[in-house]
Protein backbone atom coordinates (compact mmCIF):
# COMPACT_ATOMS: atom_id res chain seq x y z
CA UNK A 1 0.00 0.00 0.00
CA UNK A 2 2.84 2.50 0.51
CA UNK A 3 3.97 1.86 -3.11
CA UNK A 4 0.61 3.31 -4.53
CA UNK A 5 0.73 6.34 -2.01
CA UNK A 6 4.48 6.69 -3.22
CA UNK A 7 3.76 6.24 -6.71
CA UNK A 8 0.87 8.18 -7.01
CA UNK A 9 2.12 11.23 -4.88
CA UNK A 10 5.31 11.15 -7.45
CA UNK A 11 2.97 11.24 -10.45
CA UNK A 12 0.82 13.41 -9.62
CA UNK A 13 3.75 15.86 -7.77
CA UNK A 14 5.30 15.65 -11.43
CA UNK A 15 1.72 16.58 -13.72
CA UNK A 16 1.56 19.35 -11.52
CA UNK A 17 5.55 20.77 -12.19
CA UNK A 18 4.39 20.19 -15.99
CA UNK A 19 1.58 22.06 -15.71
CA UNK A 20 3.21 25.07 -13.80
CA UNK A 21 5.94 25.30 -16.38
CA UNK A 22 3.28 25.21 -19.52
CA UNK A 23 0.30 26.42 -18.88
CA UNK A 24 1.22 28.52 -15.21
CA UNK A 25 4.85 30.31 -15.83
CA UNK A 26 6.24 31.25 -12.68
CA UNK A 27 6.08 30.15 -8.80
CA UNK A 28 2.88 30.05 -8.02
CA UNK A 29 1.08 27.64 -5.59
CA UNK A 30 0.70 24.54 -8.84
CA UNK A 31 4.62 24.52 -8.65
CA UNK A 32 4.81 24.66 -5.17
CA UNK A 33 2.52 22.04 -4.49
CA UNK A 34 3.75 19.58 -7.47
CA UNK A 35 7.68 20.24 -5.74
CA UNK A 36 6.28 19.28 -2.11
CA UNK A 37 4.38 16.12 -3.58
CA UNK A 38 7.35 15.19 -5.48
CA UNK A 39 9.46 15.25 -2.36
CA UNK A 40 6.90 14.03 0.04
CA UNK A 41 6.61 10.90 -2.17
CA UNK A 42 10.64 10.88 -1.77
CA UNK A 43 10.47 10.92 1.59
CA UNK A 44 8.14 8.45 1.90
CA UNK A 45 10.45 5.78 0.26
CA UNK A 46 13.68 6.66 2.48
CA UNK A 47 11.23 6.17 5.49
CA UNK A 48 9.43 3.05 4.64
CA UNK A 49 11.98 1.31 2.40
CA UNK A 50 15.47 2.34 3.77
CA UNK A 51 18.32 4.33 2.21
CA UNK A 52 19.21 2.04 -0.72
CA UNK A 53 15.10 1.96 -2.25
CA UNK A 54 14.87 5.99 -1.25
CA UNK A 55 18.02 6.45 -3.61
CA UNK A 56 16.28 4.37 -6.24
CA UNK A 57 13.26 6.37 -5.75
CA UNK A 58 14.63 9.40 -6.17
CA UNK A 59 16.95 8.56 -9.12
CA UNK A 60 14.13 7.22 -11.18
CA UNK A 61 12.08 10.62 -9.64
CA UNK A 62 14.65 12.76 -11.77
CA UNK A 63 14.64 10.72 -14.46
CA UNK A 64 10.67 10.23 -14.96
CA UNK A 65 10.45 14.38 -14.53
CA UNK A 66 13.14 15.29 -16.98
CA UNK A 67 11.31 13.09 -19.30
CA UNK A 68 7.96 14.64 -18.50
CA UNK A 69 9.41 17.62 -19.28
CA UNK A 70 11.47 16.69 -22.31
CA UNK A 71 8.04 15.35 -23.88
CA UNK A 72 6.09 17.65 -23.42
CA UNK A 73 8.28 20.47 -24.11
CA UNK A 74 9.27 18.67 -27.49
CA UNK A 75 6.09 17.25 -28.37
CA UNK A 76 3.77 20.01 -27.92
CA UNK A 77 0.63 18.49 -26.83
CA UNK A 78 -1.25 21.50 -25.59
CA UNK A 79 -1.15 23.72 -28.89
CA UNK A 80 -4.71 21.81 -29.25
CA UNK A 81 -5.44 23.99 -25.73
CA UNK A 82 -3.68 27.21 -27.29
CA UNK A 83 -5.10 30.15 -29.55
CA UNK A 84 -3.33 29.27 -33.05
CA UNK A 85 -4.61 32.87 -34.69
CA UNK A 86 -3.84 36.11 -33.76
CA UNK A 87 -5.62 39.55 -35.38
CA UNK A 88 -2.99 41.67 -37.48
CA UNK A 89 -5.74 44.10 -39.10
CA UNK A 90 -5.78 47.73 -38.41
CA UNK A 91 -8.38 50.57 -38.27
CA UNK A 92 -7.46 52.89 -42.15
CA UNK A 93 -4.59 50.85 -42.25
CA UNK A 94 -2.43 52.25 -45.55
CA UNK A 95 -5.60 53.73 -46.47
CA UNK A 96 -5.56 57.33 -45.48
CA UNK A 97 -3.65 58.16 -48.63
CA UNK A 98 -6.74 59.35 -50.01
CA UNK A 99 -7.95 61.56 -47.37
CA UNK A 100 -6.79 65.36 -46.69
CA UNK A 101 -6.95 67.95 -44.45
CA UNK A 102 -10.25 69.73 -45.61
CA UNK A 103 -12.19 67.04 -47.16
CA UNK A 104 -16.08 66.62 -46.78
CA UNK A 105 -18.16 63.76 -45.89
CA UNK A 106 -21.30 63.02 -44.20
CA UNK A 107 -21.29 61.00 -40.97
CA UNK A 108 -22.66 57.59 -41.81
CA UNK A 109 -23.31 56.13 -37.89
CA UNK A 110 -23.69 58.41 -34.74
CA UNK A 111 -19.91 60.03 -33.79
CA UNK A 112 -20.14 59.59 -30.52
CA UNK A 113 -17.49 60.66 -30.68
CA UNK A 114 -16.14 57.68 -32.47
CA UNK A 115 -17.95 56.79 -35.61
CA UNK A 116 -18.19 55.95 -39.36
CA UNK A 117 -17.84 58.45 -42.07
CA UNK A 118 -18.12 58.26 -45.98
CA UNK A 119 -15.52 60.82 -47.59
CA UNK A 120 -14.21 60.97 -51.43
CA UNK A 121 -16.85 58.28 -51.57
CA UNK A 122 -15.25 55.51 -48.90
CA UNK A 123 -15.87 54.24 -45.96
CA UNK A 124 -13.75 55.57 -42.86
CA UNK A 125 -13.16 54.80 -39.06
CA UNK A 126 -13.11 58.71 -37.51
CA UNK A 127 -13.35 60.71 -34.31
CA UNK A 128 -14.52 63.69 -32.89
CA UNK A 129 -13.04 66.09 -30.36
CA UNK A 130 -15.54 65.36 -28.34
CA UNK A 131 -18.91 66.76 -30.66
CA UNK A 132 -21.55 64.50 -31.06
CA UNK A 133 -23.28 64.29 -34.03
CA UNK A 134 -25.84 61.99 -35.62
CA UNK A 135 -25.80 59.80 -38.80
CA UNK A 136 -26.36 62.20 -42.12
CA UNK A 137 -24.53 65.23 -40.16
CA UNK A 138 -21.80 66.48 -43.37
CA UNK A 139 -18.56 66.74 -41.49
CA UNK A 140 -14.50 67.59 -42.09
CA UNK A 141 -11.47 65.90 -41.92
CA UNK A 142 -9.73 68.93 -39.50
CA UNK A 143 -6.71 66.54 -38.97
CA UNK A 144 -5.26 63.26 -39.79
CA UNK A 145 -2.57 61.44 -37.22
CA UNK A 146 -1.44 58.45 -37.02
CA UNK A 147 -4.27 56.36 -39.01
CA UNK A 148 -6.89 58.40 -37.40
CA UNK A 149 -9.11 60.90 -38.84
CA UNK A 150 -10.54 63.82 -37.38
CA UNK A 151 -13.63 65.26 -37.90
CA UNK A 152 -15.77 67.94 -36.94
CA UNK A 153 -19.33 68.50 -38.01
CA UNK A 154 -19.66 71.05 -41.04
CA UNK A 155 -21.22 74.23 -39.80
CA UNK A 156 -23.43 75.58 -42.43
Amino acid sequence: MEWVAIISLIIVGIALIVVEIIFVPGTTVVGILGFGMVVGGVVMAFNNFGIRTGYAVAAATAVANGAALFWSLRTKPWRKLSLQSAIDSRVNEGVLADVKVGDEGVAVSALRPAGKAEIGGKMYEVTTLGNFAPAGTPVKVIRISSNQVVVEPKSN
